[in-house]
């Protein structure tokens, strides 16, 4: 059976917090309500009641002494209500509230000679009016009762819920990578001032961003540092390697320093790119000739397929870094055919393997990440990411329906 979805602003806390209040003081209200209404009214009815069977006992001895009866007092009279008739001819004496000639009216009854009543009736227009007056005023009070309890509550709840939608703010910004984001509660600010649960929150949220950014600062330093400092000796190995006689064994140590100095390279890059001060050059680029330009310079065998040709503005450095990283890691991880398309401001690169893993569909590329005993992504599609996000880019990671990767990177148009 499918579950009814609820719009998304039935889960806010405020909206609970003002249906809770409600709720509470309807309750409240509904409960004070009954309480007045039956003491009042069981005040009032007792009164009338009492004064109907004093008159009904002046009419009775009246009666059994043979004088006339007063005003209000008579044996059998119309309107009198048939069940207290009954109870009088029974022998037994009763009271009951009735309508008479349009007003309510209180009747007290007692046996007369030969199974009669013996009735007098009171006015009870008045008390009528009294308790209906009460219970308007019940209505009109909890009214406003519940309004200015709503209106206080709903004011003090979304004081709290500004302060935690601003403290989820911040943590969604430090998610997206801003570790310069804080709360900054003032009430963390003050250690003689007691903090409630939202500043508590707050505190703990601003403590974990300061230590995860001076974490992260002194990754990055130390990336750099050991790239720095591995160039030098690798520039020496490099022309030490140059100076080796020709043989297999040269051969091996050459290919493994440019190995090693191209992940040098790109520590240095990705350095550059975690400061997140790089400095956009640009210029308006074809780019279905970028795209040849890139895959020539791949040396692979790479399809590209221009559907629809654009006229971009971008830097064309970091756009071909891109590209051509998205290319090696097609043809590094994947099977061919890899084919390379350009359909207006969107390029895809598709290659014909096994697809991303998991990990890297739902959280991104991560550094040397190898899983299940494959092969790692290295440091390539790191750096595409973190150009693309330079260049104002979107890079996007799939696989296709029927097997393969599909990387899609969506840039703006020139003017």
């Amino acid at each position: 059976m499918t579950r009814l979805a609820l719009p998304r602003w039935t889960g806010t806390l405020a909206l609970k917090a003002a249906v809770f209040i409600t709720v509470m003081c309807c309750a409240l209200a509904a409960l004070l309500g009954v309480l007045v209404h039956v003491s009042v009214t069981n005040q009032t009815v007792g009164q009338a009641r009492n004064l109907a069977l004093s008159r009904l006992t002046d009419a009775t001895r009246a009666y059994e002494a043979g004088d006339s009866l007063l005003p209000g007092a008579g044996v059998d009279p119309p309107g009198l209500p048939s069940a207290l008739r009954e109870l009088a001819a029974d022998g037994d004496r009763g009271t009951m509230v009735s309508e008479h000639h349009g007003h309510p009216t209180m009747w007290a009854a007692g046996p007369a000679d030969r199974n009669r009543a013996l009735a007098v009736e009171v006015d009870y227009s008045q008390q009528s009016h009294t308790i209906a007056a009460l219970d308007q005023s019940i209505l009109w009070s909890s009214g406003l009762a519940i309004t200015v309890t709503l209106l206080v509550g709903a004011f003090a709840v979304t004081r709290v819920t500004r302060r935690l939608h601003a403290t989820a703010q911040v943590a969604r910004r430090i998610s997206a990578g801003d570790l310069d984001a804080r709360v900054g509660d003032p009430r963390t600010k003050d250690p003689t001032h007691p903090q409630d649960e939202v500043a508590a929150v707050a505190a703990a949220l601003d403590t974990m961003a300061a230590s995860l950014q001076s974490k992260l600062l002194s990754e990055q330093r130390f990336t750099a540092d050991v790239a720095h400092e591995l160039r030098t000796p690798l520039t020496g190995l490099h022309a030490a390697a140059e100076l080796l006689p020709p043989s297999r064994p040269t051969e091996l140590v050459r290919d493994r320093v440019a190995a090693l100095r191209t992940l040098t390279e790109d520590l240095l890059e990705i350095s550059r790119l975690d400061t997140g001060r790089e400095q956009l050059e640009l210029d308006a680029e074809e780019l279905g000739a970028l795209a040849a330009r890139v895959v020539r310079a791949s040396g692979t065998d790479t399809e590209v397929v221009v559907l629809r040709d654009a006229r971009v503005e971008t830097d064309r450095r970091r756009l071909e870094r891109v590209l051509g990283n998205l290319v090696a890691n097609a043809h590094k991880h994947g099977r061919a055919p890899v084919s390379l398309t350009v359909d207006g401001a969107v390029v895809t690169v598709r290659d014909h393997g096994d697809g991303y893993p998991g990990y890297l569909l739902e959280h991104g590329p991560q550094r040397f990440r190898t899983e299940g005993g494959a092969k790692g992504h290295g440091l390539g599609l790191t750096i595409a990411v973190g150009q693309a996000e330079v260049l104002g880019a979107r890079l996007e990671f799939a696989n296709a329906v029927d097997g393969g990767a599909v990387a899609i990177l969506t840039l703006g148009l020139g003017d």
